[in-house]
């Protein structure tokens, strides 16, 4: 439980302070509240000697070693104080110092060293009660109590400390975690604006090659379809930087252009501009089939669906050597089933290269699978399957 408010700062100054200074001053304040029968003789009835004074001395000052030596400190109050009570001049009308060291003791040392000092300072207090003389029942109450609720205080102390320190360390641990976690959404971030990179570059590079190629061919014979495939080469590269511009955006948004930076990416319903661009501007025959009805699918995987698609026909213009390629969408109850396939001859590896590769860490990422390998009648295919149904795009 924390302190009133009022008594925080006393609490948190006394908490910083040197130890060894507290204790010091614990210890004289002991004394002088063992002492005070000696300064106000009147009050009671009790014989006062020097001797007396010197044990209860001798049961406060050990205090000063109390953190440096807990067990040792409680071994010699636990001795001094039966001697000043034995020595019955005057014998002892509080123990201060067998509470202060009982607390140190239960809140800070082993549960041997605990369970030893309680049961020596109990048996002590009735031994002593009972050598007194004519002893009254409410003191063998009164000490029992008093050295049992040192006790109690001390163990509610260790409890508290316990569970403080077990508090500080899951706060630790939850800081670590979210860290972490931090961390791996950042990869996880810079993985995906580096596949989208990886996709516009090398979709718009293959097609702006393949214009350029064709232009110098046809320059002088047919100067109007030069024209066009120069018009394409702009159209394309104009068309890469302003999705580029889009995947920036979300690395450093400017001031005032907040709104322009979050335009929607390219989803499944892209996909017929696509194809278009595919065929106007390579040559290559693209086909687009459906088959199905439409389902909900959550953002990522509208996105994953067009990149897949565009880096799979990206590959086809680049390595099959094909003059069609057929995209299919496919729609199940719970799945979109895409593909494409090219008349030619895919990639010579067996990976096929980063682009497959990013197509397949696509799909995993969004809980889907994807293979390719030679199609079903020759050339080349890329098969994926993506999750579909409502409840995944409510969660997107």
């Amino acid at each position: 439980m924390p302190p009133p408010p009022w008594l925080a700062p006393a609490v948190t100054r006394l908490r910083t302070a040197n130890p060894y200074v507290v204790d010091a001053a614990l210890a004289a304040l002991v004394l002088f509240a063992a002492s005070l029968q000696w300064l106000f003789p009147d009050e009671g009835d009790d014989r006062l000697t020097w001797q007396g004074w010197l044990l209860a001395a001798a049961t406060a000052l050990p205090l000063v070693w109390r953190r440096r030596a807990p067990f040792v400190t409680a071994c010699a109050v636990s001795v001094a104080t039966p001697a000043m009570a034995w020595y019955h001049a005057p014998p002892p009308d509080v123990v201060y110092a067998g509470l202060v060291v009982l607390y140190t003791v239960a809140a800070d040392r082993r549960v041997w060293q605990r369970r030893a000092m309680l049961t020596g300072w109990i048996l002590g207090v009735v031994l002593t009660m009972h050598h007194k003389e004519e002893p009254l029942p409410f003191e063998y109450a009164f000490h029992l109590l008093s050295v049992v609720g040192a006790y109690g205080v001390g163990m509610l102390a260790r409890v508290q400390r316990a569970y403080t320190a077990a508090l500080v360390d899951r706060a630790r641990r939850l800081e670590r975690e979210r860290a972490a976690d931090t961390a791996r959404a950042t990869a996880q971030e810079r993985a995906r604006i580096a596949r989208d990179m990886h996709d516009i570059l090398a979709h718009a590079v293959s097609l702006m090659v393949v214009q350029a190629e064709a232009g110098p061919v046809v320059v002088r014979s047919d100067p109007a379809r030069a024209e066009a495939a120069f018009d394409a080469i702009a159209g394309t590269g104009r068309d890469a930087m302003a999705q580029l511009r889009r995947i920036l955006g979300v690395l450093k948004e400017e001031p005032g252009d907040g709104e322009a930076r979050r335009l929607p990416q390219p989803g499944v319903a892209a996909l017929p501009g696509l194809v278009r661009q595919v065929t106007d501007s390579t040559g290559l025959r693209v086909e687009l089939r459906a088959d199905g009805e439409p389902r909900p699918l959550s953002p990522d995987t509208e996105v994953a669906a067009y990149r897949i698609v565009q880096e799979a026909l990206t590959n086809t213009v680049k390595h099959a050597y094909a003059s069609s390629a057929t995209v299919t969408l496919d729609w199940a109850e719970d799945e979109l089933t895409l593909s494409v396939t090219d008349d030619g001859r895919g990639p010579s590896g067996p990976d096929g290269g980063h682009g497959l590769i990013g197509i397949r860490e696509r799909a995993s990422a969004c809980g889907g699978s994807a293979r390719a390998g030679r199609g079903p009648e020759g050339g080349f295919r890329v098969l994926v399957r993506l999750p579909a149904d409502d409840r995944q795009a409510a969660r997107g």
